[in-house]
């Protein structure tokens, strides 16, 4: 009788063990299905929702996802979703993207991203906390940048997309063109953990700063006045790179601990002013062209046709901008703005704001004057 007990109990927990097994093996593909993304436990970088499930329009299944990540601010909006648009009607390739935004802005966002065409994009949504950038930057209205943490999202990257082995990083003041698929694709050479789009490339015209002398080298970002910048043994000519669109290769970023360097970077120049002042007082840039010193690899030119937003007039002929793989409009002027270059080819992708608390500035000037 006790050895029929027994057996009856080792019975038992075979098929307790047994379930327990489907359960975590139920839960393990459940998970897969969804495509979930794991979550980092970082202080101020928290998900706030994730959206794995939109229906897409004919995406090529052989290919891998592709991760692009893209800040979104409240005054900005716009920018992020016509950017968006713009790439998810380009490609076939599997796209999400991580918005990475401030609490205040996510559920603007998100209703947004609930209208029209917008519903076929897979997103997260990230809230970047601006305490991680405590004792990294220094508060200066001569410094526009420093007022505006999501411009820091970029150095991040490993944060927002744990799980990957490479991503894009995008300004949002950009359409492409091109095929998303392309950009990732881009080749980086061993050790390298990002690519960029170099200034002194044929299709970037060099853009002229009263008393700085040319935007393209790093004597225009660093202050080689300063016994630490020179120590660094940097040539002051060499040829610098916008920062605004590139492609990381994860894997290699956080075996070089990039970010713990540009954190480093933003701490000493907190400390001891390393940045020149001379073109707009850039505080992003500057760190990334210290820690990617003859350590990055290069996009092609024509996926960062830039300077659109340096002026109002056009520096580029229509056939150029339609050739271009993406479109970017740094610099002051920008499409959802009063005036600047271009601005029908970015209205094409721009999808009104359905709560109505963003506007074109352009088009409410418009209805202004002809009251």
């Amino acid at each position: 009788m006790s050895f029929r007990k027994v057996n009856i109990v080792i019975l038992v927990l075979a098929v307790v063990l047994f379930l327990l097994v489907l359960h975590h093996n139920f839960l393990g593909l459940s998970s897969l299905l969804r495509n979930e993304v794991s979550d980092s436990g970082i202080l101020g970088l928290q998900p706030i929702d994730f959206v794995p499930n939109a229906p897409r329009h004919a995406v090529d299944r052989r290919q891998e996802e592709i991760p692009v990540v893209i800040a979104a601010s409240e005054d900005r909006l716009g920018g992020a979703i016509a950017a968006m648009n713009s790439i998810q009607h380009n490609t076939r390739s599997s796209v999400i993207f991580y918005i990475v935004t401030l609490n205040d802005t996510a559920d603007h966002l998100r209703s947004w991203l609930k209208s029209g065409s917008l519903k076929s994009i897979r997103y997260k949504i990230v809230n970047f906390d601006t305490k991680l950038l405590e004792g990294k930057v220094k508060e200066d209205p001569d410094q526009g940048e420093s007022m505006k943490p999501l411009t820091f999202a970029r150095f991040y990257l490993p944060i927002f997309v744990p799980s990957a082995k490479k991503a894009i990083y995008m300004d949002d003041d950009v359409i492409v063109q091109g095929d998303i698929l392309a950009l990732y694709n881009t080749p980086l050479k061993p050790g390298h953990a990002a690519a960029f789009s170099e200034d002194c490339d044929s299709t970037s015209t060099k853009v002229v700063i009263r008393g700085a002398g040319n935007q393209y080298n790093y004597i225009g970002y660093l202050d080689y006045k300063k016994e630490r910048i020179r120590k660094l043994s940097m040539k002051a000519s060499t040829c610098s790179f916008n920062p605004g669109v590139f492609v990381a290769n994860l894997t290699e970023w956080k075996r070089q601990n990039i970010t713990n360097q540009l954190e480093k970077w933003m701490k000493l120049n907190v400390e001891e002013g390393l940045y020149s002042r001379t073109l707009a007082g850039s505080i992003t840039t500057p760190p990334l062209l210290i820690v990617f010193y003859q350590q990055h690899s290069t996009i092609d030119p024509m996926w960062n046709v830039r300077h659109l937003g340096s002026s109002a007039g056009k520096r580029y002929s229509p056939q150029f901008v339609k050739a271009a793989k993406l479109l970017h409009w740094n610099g002051h002027f920008k499409p959802w703005g009063r005036t600047a270059s271009y601005t029908d080819v970015w209205e094409k992708w721009y999808i009104p704001d359905p709560t109505g608390k963003f506007s074109l500035i352009r088009r409410h000037m418009e209805i202004s004057n002809i009251k």
